[in-house]
């Protein structure tokens, strides 16, 4: 790949971070330097563990690696991320297992040579073999489209942008309110996932708290009288990819001690 094309392929990458960002030369091309810093959202630094195995997210800034990565598109196009911002589908955006959030990395495809630099604001892949798992506009702009899956380079930039190409989910701004989903029986239903957000004595709190995570969240009654226990689920989701997704969006919203539950 010629220094020409590098240099552009870089400049269209950077377009939605360039109110926070400019460059510097490194060997290889040009890579954002970042003026302001957003903060990691501590939730997501937590350890957290899907299928049985654990993940420990850290501080990372010699990352630098090679695998198999993936994408993802329309199942969770404008769904909050692991940070809370709105997941698009169509922007230079990533999910990562470990890294801190919300981070720059480079992705480069092995295949063809090409680069692009993209926000890391999710968790995932949660499938064996696979590093990263890039929105559908970073696939497209690797090549990876029609494949699905490609072997990629993975170099750990940094802190990413206070002003990114996503924007913070704005749950209150629903045109129309969705109707109401039925009361959450995750024992009876083999196969769904569930986030239990928290458990509260309090059904007027437990209210509160599902009215402040959206349409999916709703209150489950465990007990009965004095002794009743409020739940506030938020699902059902149809793998543990996906409920992990939102397990760490729901983090991200204050919930720090946000439950997976399986209904297997």
């Amino acid at each position: 790949m010629t220094a020409r094309f590098l240099k552009g392929a870089c400049i269209v990458a950077l377009l939605p971070l360039m109110a926070a960002c400019a460059t510097a030369a490194r060997p290889g091309g040009r890579v954002p330097v970042v003026t302001d810093p957003a903060p990691i959202v501590s939730g997501t630094m937590r350890p957290y563990q899907v299928r049985g195995r654990w993940y420990r997210p850290a501080e990372q800034p010699n990352y630098d690696e090679t695998g198999m990565a993936s994408w993802y598109g329309d199942q969770f196009n404008g769904r909050p991320t692991a940070t809370g911002e709105r997941f698009d589908m169509y922007a230079l955006s990533a999910a990562h297992k470990t890294l801190p959030l919300p981070g720059l990395v480079e992705v480069t495809n092995l295949a063809n040579g090409r680069s692009v630099v993209v926000r890391v604001n999710d968790r995932g892949p949660f499938v064996d073999g696979r590093i990263i798992d890039l929105s559908r506009g970073a696939a497209d702009a690797l090549g990876m489209l029609q494949r699905g899956v490609g072997e990629v380079r993975v170099r750990y930039l940094g802190p990413a942008p206070r002003l990114g190409s996503a924007q913070p989910m704005q749950y209150a701004a629903a045109v129309a309110p969705a109707p109401a989903p039925p009361r959450p029986q995750p024992a009876a239903e083999t196969g769904r996932y569930w986030i239990q957000a928290g458990s509260f004595a309090d059904r007027r709190a437990a209210r509160q708290a599902a009215d402040r995570l959206g349409d999916r969240a709703t209150v489950d009654v465990a007990g009965q009288g004095d002794s009743a226990l409020y739940r506030v689920l938020v699902g059902p989701w149809p793998d543990p990819n996906a409920a992990e997704h939102a397990r760490q969006a729901v983090v991200a919203r204050g919930y720090a001690d946000a439950l997976l539950i399986s209904a297997q």
